[in-house]
């Protein structure tokens, strides 16, 4: 077991609700020029779990599970940056409100520019839910350690769940081997990049060029992933570094404007290469905690 201090990370309540489907009044245009109007951030998204691929949908940005936040009206004011800021991946939800109150979903991850952080619930449940049901998050893991590892920072993950991923000691003093899914190269990192913080939101794989794309894999990603950013480091905003990796999840699905792609929420990163990606398929939250696909 990875030695954190988790003991000294605080735990509270968040209070939010799904966040309506938002889509903008007229057509927008995708890398190749053609126009499409499709459903994209936002909503109850009843068809869409974690475990399935992030490609191939009839829509842009799409969020799986329930997006949810805590001021539609003023996304980026109180409480919902709070709501940003201090929700984890791996967190439990449970909705407190509606017909469907007392069910319990995970929290997957945040989706920047829609300012929501997305909630996988099983299917049934997301049938019974509206958009007045009020979700309770019991947020905790902003502010863990890893105490053996102090290159290696840790952002929006739940201490459960870093024990859970199936993360070992690595060969060399300080270095940890991490199962992911795909390694994405530096390049094709797109919107998002620069940010100041990673404490929220996410950022893009590109993935407008096809050959890439084949060759990294990249279409074969799924919601859920958990993936490695090579020569990346989100040590404190979203950076190229020759030589860091960071480790996120995959939160929304591909999509078809210039430099967009799939959306990556940070987990973890270091500026040198003490984090050694190790290829697993089964790297993906929803089998790690049966949520989703795996789900009952």
């Amino acid at each position: 077991m990875l030695k954190t201090n988790v003991d000294k990370v605080v735990e509270m309540f968040l209070e939010c609700k799904p966040g309506q489907p938002r889509v903008g009044i007229g057509w927008k245009v995708d890398h190749h020029g053609s126009p499409f109007l499709l459903p994209g951030i936002g909503g109850i998204t009843l068809n869409v779990q974690v475990g399935e691929s992030a490609f191939g949908l009839a829509g842009d940005h799409i969020e799986p599970g329930v997006s949810c936040t805590a001021n539609s009206e003023k996304p980026n004011d109180f409480p919902n940056n709070s709501l940003q800021i201090l929700s984890c991946v791996g967190n439990a939800a449970k909705i407190i409100s509606g017909e469907a109150k007392g069910e319990t979903g995970i929290v997957i991850g945040h989706h920047g520019g829609s300012e929501h952080i997305i909630v996988e619930f099983a299917t049934s449940v997301k049938e019974r839910m509206t958009y007045e049901d009020k979700i309770l998050i019991r947020a905790k893991g902003q502010g863990l350690d890893l105490i053996d590892y102090p290159e290696i920072k840790l952002f929006n993950l739940d201490p459960t769940l870093l024990q859970r991923i199936g993360i070992t000691h690595g060969d060399s003093p300080g270095m940890l081997n991490v199962p992911v899914t795909t390694m994405v190269p530096a390049a094709c990192m797109g919107s998002g990049v620069g940010r100041a913080h990673v404490g929220a939101g996410d950022y893009d794989v590109m993935t407008s060029d096809p050959a890439t794309v084949k060759k990294y894999k990249l279409d074969q990603m799924r919601f859920g992933d958990f993936v490695a950013l090579m020569d990346h480091d989100n040590s404190y905003g979203r950076a190229f570094v020759q030589g860091a990796v960071s480790i996120g999840i995959l939160v929304h699905s591909d999509c078809r404007l210039a430099g967009h792609g799939p959306g990556i929420s940070t987990l973890m990163t270091c500026p040198t290469s003490l984090i050694k990606p190790i290829l697993d398929p089964d790297a993906n939250i929803a089998n790690v905690l049966k949520i989703g696909t795996h789900g009952p």
